[in-house]
């Protein structure tokens, strides 16, 4: 027994997941209606499946094809109903969707699919301009095609800069009355793109980054999308500043005195603060291996304290 929890100790200091005897599913996090679909607040981004290392690089391995099934099986086996895509997550001869389609099709009932349109990328990886009103509706065919789905549950759309949306997102609206998409959302963006949008087209979520320690401006945000039942999705909530590259495993006293005192990792301490930010709150952790599927989904059912979290936030704002 003291072998097992030094071990966990260990662990927990160098942030390798730690694997829960027992097994906990996504509900453990609770729920949240989005639009007219009820999610866990535990889903699964997919962003690093198609690849070994950094995400999105263009010269990325392909990660092996059986191990990309087997992470988004074992995450629907764990009761995850929420999974994030885009037609751009890929590497040389990976694509996210069409895993997706081979892992999971025919699609069980209720489970969510959340993709992204906005940014692309040529066939050999590299970025190109974001898309133009006219060129939205070719990526959401070619996300359709790929997923194998004759409609959309959430289409969000991505921007980079402060410039209006109301062309791009109109074209988005038009698809979901054509009944292309079913819920609209929006990645990257500030209250000012919401309320553009909201004037053209309901919006059921915001993609925004934010974590621990990371872009703490976001608050008021987060907590306007509360006041409105908007879900909030952070991206790289465990990631953090190494984002594409994935957690960097330096983490700060606080966060591993925390994750000491709950036998956990410092990633699942930044995934349960995350959770505590409010009901409307979800995570989308990403993985290419099934242990850390597991891992993740545990943190659903750590609980922090009032004193753990009051640590932490303090540790969050001293980031502005």
């Amino acid at each position: 027994m003291t072998i097992h929890l030094c071990l966990n100790q260990w662990r927990s200091l160098y942030d390798v997941p730690i694997i829960p005897a027992m097994t906990i599913t996504a509900a453990a996090a609770g729920t949240w209606r989005l639009g007219d679909l009820d999610i866990n607040r535990i889903g699964f981004g997919a962003m690093r499946l198609p690849q070994h290392g950094e995400a999105l690089a263009p010269d990325a391995v392909p990660l092996d094809r059986d191990r990309a099934i087997a992470v988004l099986r074992r995450a629907v086996e764990l009761g995850v109903n929420h999974i994030d895509t885009a037609a751009f997550y890929f590497s040389p001869s990976r694509s996210a969707n069409e895993l997706i389609n081979r892992a999971l099709s025919p699609y069980p009932d209720g489970l969510v699919i959340a993709t992204k349109v906005g940014p692309g990328r040529n066939p050999a990886g590299h970025w190109l301009p974001h898309a133009t009103a006219g060129e939205l509706r070719g990526q959401v065919e070619e996300n359709l095609r790929q997923l194998g789905r004759d409609h959309l549950d959430l289409v969000n759309l991505r921007i980079v800069g402060t410039d209006s949306i109301a062309e791009r997102f109109g074209v988005l609206a038009e698809l979901r009355q054509s009944g292309l998409i079913r819920h609209l959302g929006l990645s990257n963006v500030t209250p000012g793109h919401l309320a553009e949008a909201q004037a053209i087209a309901p919006v059921v979520c915001v993609q925004n980054m934010y974590g621990l320690g990371v872009r703490p401006d976001q608050e008021g945000f987060v907590r306007v999308c509360g006041e409105q039942g908007i879900a909030f999705v952070p991206f790289y909530s465990i990631a953090a500043t190494g984002r594409t590259r994935g957690a960097q495993g330096s983490y700060s006293k606080e966060i591993l005195a925390v994750a000491r005192s709950h036998g956990a990792s410092a990633a699942q301490i930044r995934l349960a603060w995350t959770l505590h930010q409010g009901p409307h709150v979800l995570a989308i952790p990403g993985t290419s291996d099934p242990d850390h599927v597991a891992a993740n989904v545990a943190t659903g059912a750590l609980r922090l304290s009032a004193e753990e979290l009051a640590l932490l936030d303090r540790f969050h704002r001293e980031m502005v």
